[in-house]
């Protein structure tokens, strides 16, 4: 393979394709990209699949440098000691660095009929699902979202505006990471397309049947289609190959992304868990994330010290139907704070984000090194001062925890 270096990148969504078009700075580096689709999978648009506004796929043509080797296949194995990769097609790919970019999706639902009854939608395959489902059940029929993070409240939206009966189950208050300003301009919203929001301590699902919903206390909704937008999970992938991974399977990193294991491995996107305080679940970071592990393998090859994490931008951005949204702005500690732009002007500014995404990665395919949110100065105070603060915290649960013991 041309190049000196070779480096595999394992997951091709946003982190990972940033990544490998970054790579490709370097004419002595060979990239090679292992992706199970051969479509990029534009994530935030797979609730427009599930409404039939959007179809949630770009050709990697349009978004993946030239030089980099696309892989159609699934990585079943990595073998740190022998640096190589074994997919399921039973081949065996050896690397100099790999990045680590499998990305996330919705944990095993461990309320009783859930799995059997409940659609997810949190890959392409289940979205398409999920959308022949509703293709083959009268607008009239109920439908019932259970979780109010950002999916389920778009899926909601989404289907309402279609006039479709919507029932958005939250488990707790619409919107967790709103501010309650953004909360009450999001509820006005879906009241005015007409989803019925159920919310508060007892709104958790206790059990999902072929035609029901059952909640905490006791009620029980009716639901010809339930879809399932809670939890959070990344495959197994590094904690089968012996690699160090937190508790839902992201990759335990330094802060320059490097796993804690093994100097050659890094990590991105949603499936990185640096220093054990991961970045939230989102694009905004995920994408960052993948230039970030890229200038980690590319200031090693130059002998050069690799910058540590550090991000300065914050938000979340809500779609509420082709004619509504609201974007939230939010603090350095990626807490929401009361600025928000809702309404017409709040989905424009989501369409313009969906549209941005693929032309920031093809802009770093055409241009690497151009892409520079990752670098945008602030943030590295307040990212030392969650570490600090996560720091002090473990250690005063770890001396609890030994008290406790001395004293049984």
């Amino acid at each position: 393979m041309a190049g000196n270096t070779h480096v595999v990148v394992v997951g091709g969504g946003y982190a990972g394709v940033m990544a490998a078009n970054r790579l490709t700075r370097r004419d002595d580096v060979a990239v090679t990209l292992i992706n199970p689709r051969p479509d990029f999978v534009h994530r935030v648009r797979l609730h427009q699949l599930v409404g039939g506004t959007d179809d949630a796929i770009v050709a990697y043509q349009d978004v993946l440098a030239e030089r980099v080797r696309l892989m159609v296949d699934t990585v079943s194995r990595i073998d740190a000691a022998e640096r190589s990769v074994t997919t399921s097609a039973g081949g065996t790919l050896g690397y100099d660095y790999l990045i680590y970019a499998v990305g996330s999706g919705s944990a095993e639902p461990d309320v009783p009929g859930a799995a059997e009854f409940a659609y997810p939608m949190v890959t392409l395959e289940a979205a398409r699902r999920l959308r022949a489902v509703l293709d083959n059940v009268p607008d009239s029929a109920q439908v019932t979202v259970v979780g109010a993070g950002p999916t389920g409240i778009e899926t909601a939206a989404e289907l309402a505006e279609q006039g479709r009966q919507v029932t958005l189950v939250c488990g707790g208050v619409l919107g967790p990471y709103l501010h309650a300003r953004g909360r009450r301009s999001v509820a006005k919203r879906l009241a005015a397309l007409g989803v019925t929001v159920v919310d508060g301590p007892d709104a958790k699902v206790t059990a999902v049947t072929r035609d029901a919903v059952r909640l905490a206390d006791g009620r029980e909704l009716p639901s010809e289609v339930t879809i399932w937008t809670v939890g959070f999970g990344v495959p197994d992938l590094g904690a089968r190959s012996g690699l160090s991974t937190d508790a839902v399977g992201r990759l335990l990193t330094d802060e320059t992304l490097t796993s804690v294991d093994d100097a050659r491995i890094l990590a991105a996107g949603d499936s990185a868990a640096p220093s054990g305080l991961p970045l939230r679940m989102s694009c905004l970071n995920a994408t960052p994330l993948g230039a970030r592990a890229a200038d980690t393998v590319l200031s090693r090859l130059a002998g050069e010290e690799p910058e540590k994490l550090h991000q300065s931008t914050y938000a979340q951005c809500v779609s509420l139907g082709r004619g509504g949204g609201i974007y939230q702005f939010a603090n350095r500690s990626d807490v929401a704070v009361w600025l928000h732009i809702d309404d017409r002007l709040g989905a424009r500014i989501k369409e313009k984000v969906c549209t941005g995404i693929p032309k920031h990665l093809a802009g770093e395919a055409h241009k690497p090194g151009s892409f520079k949110l990752h670098r945008m100065p602030g943030g590295v105070a307040k990212r030392q001062k969650l570490l600090r603060a996560n720091r002090t915290a473990a250690s005063a649960a770890a001396e609890a925890q030994a008290a406790a013991g001395r004293s049984a």
